[in-house]
């Protein structure tokens, strides 16, 4: 037999009495808090290890430990984002119509075409590095797994992940380039090509 148990009804059955935040609070909360990183382990503890530790069987034994062991830690987290609610009320003052509408073309416009033409910039890169010429696949190349040719070679640029799917790896020709999104752009695996 299969049931659910909402986030409310364990909270209630845990701890007592859910908490009402006005509408819409937690999520501007929640974004501060991403960005001061005010809830991070340095911050309050490896909180997944720490409720081990303290061998509490409830809720009110868990909350007397951790404020023993962590005396400051929620009002550190709280000042954290305290400082970043505030940049968050400066930055709020300055969107208008016309920052709205030049976010939307960035998302919409730049970044689209970026993130799906991206392929191009790891093959230019790729043949600055071995002073040969490249170029895009053409459809029926692409329905075949070909990205684009170093030189002569067929090259498949693929997301780190397929690494974990060895049966989609068979199925690709030539060499193939991971690439890995991070924050600041991509990295890329090219061993097989360089």
């Amino acid at each position: 037999m299969i049931f659910k148990i909402k986030n409310e009804e364990l909270v209630r059955e845990l701890v007592g009495e859910e908490k009402d935040f006005p509408k819409y609070t937690t999520q501007i909360l929640n974004l501060a808090n991403q960005n001061a990183q005010g809830t991070r382990p340095r911050v309050v503890g490896q909180l997944s290890e720490l409720i081990g530790e303290s061998h509490a069987k409830t809720y009110t034994e868990w909350k007397k430990w951790y404020f023993k062991k962590h005396p400051h830690a929620i009002h550190n987290a709280a000042q954290k984002i305290e400082e970043m609610v505030e940049k968050l009320k400066e930055a709020i003052f300055k969107i208008n119509k016309e920052l709205i509408t030049q976010w939307v073309e960035d998302l919409i416009i730049e970044k689209t075409f970026v993130g799906l033409r991206f392929q191009e910039a790891i093959l230019k890169r790729l043949v600055d590095r071995k002073n040969l010429s490249y170029r895009l696949a053409t459809p029926a190349e692409e329905s075949r797994g070909i990205d684009g040719f170093v030189g002569d070679t067929p090259v498949s640029i693929k997301p780190d992940t397929y690494r974990t799917k060895p049966a989609l790896l068979e199925n690709l020709l030539g060499k193939v380039v991971f690439y890995k999104k991070t924050k600041t752009g991509i990295e890329v695996d090219a061993k097989s090509v360089l």
